[in-house]
């Protein structure tokens, strides 16, 4: 094999040895590879790009490579609008991290999504999440402090926001309103989620209101990693009659 195609070999070679290891397995470092191969670094970094390329790793900046695992992130309006419930039926593990939380007073743009005073007082949480361990995405979440005043206490002790607020708020939060786009995110994020300033990521803008009152709850945008989800926007209703086809039915009885 040439010397310009000898990458795709050794991609292909550990592109085998990394099927079935558990997502965030770390995998050989450029001069490790280079090394085991007998190769330049060149031909060890395309390697690891080639399985970047193909989903297969995620590589963070000062940290190494790891086994990646992508997942379908749903978002759809018979789902509730929880990061931890929607990993959960994804099949993966959910986690949160949280970064800051402060009041502060409503944004003019915040503050028009959840049909409030420009100025009301809100929560402003800052929140790291994961899947299965590895980062996936930056958060930040408004919610205005008298849907759950103490709720800057709670998220101390409570990951899911969405369990807090039907807690603390007795509240229903559905996504009323959601936007999905694919951009260069703003450079502290891109510093938080440990990638390159010239890679994309989902952006995910949100509002959640209450089921019952229809009253402004959450309006979040969420920056996640394109190599940790597939976002995955369900809208109406794809069975009419209210029957899925039989191999479908199947596959969720499975």
């Amino acid at each position: 094999m040439s010397t310009s195609t000898r990458y795709l070999e050794i991609a292909d070679r550990l592109a085998a040895e990394l099927d079935g290891c558990a997502p965030g397995t770390r995998v050989a470092s450029e001069p490790e590879l280079a090394d085991r191969f007998g190769v330049g670094r060149a031909a060890a970094r395309s390697a690891l790009q080639e399985l970047e390329r193909r989903l297969l790793v995620r590589r963070v900046q000062g940290a190494g490579t790891f086994v990646n695992r992508r997942i379908d992130y749903v978002i759809s309006h018979s789902r509730p609008p929880s990061w931890h419930a929607t990993v959960s039926a994804a099949g993966a593990t959910p986690r949160s991290q949280l970064k800051s939380v402060q009041r502060a007073a409503l944004p003019a743009e915040r503050a028009e999504q959840l049909q409030c005073r420009a100025g009301t007082e809100a929560h402003l949480i800052v929140r790291n999440f994961f899947i299965d361990d590895l980062l996936a995405s930056w958060t930040e979440e408004w919610i205005p402090v008298e849907v759950a005043p103490d709720l800057d206490l709670a998220v101390h002790t409570v990951e899911s926001i969405d369990l807090v607020l039907r807690q603390m708020g007795r509240v229903c939060p559905v996504r009323a309103w959601c936007r999905v786009s694919f951009d260069i995110p703003p450079a502290e994020v891109l510093r938080g989620l440990r990638i390159e300033a010239s890679v994309p990521v989902w952006q995910v803008d949100s509002v959640s209101r209450d089921a019952t009152s229809g009253r402004g709850l959450l309006a979040s945008t969420a920056w996640t990693r394109a190599d940790a989800v597939r976002v995955v926007v369900e809208l109406g209703d794809p069975y009419p009659g209210g029957v899925a086809p039989a191999a479908e039915q199947a596959a969720v009885a499975r």
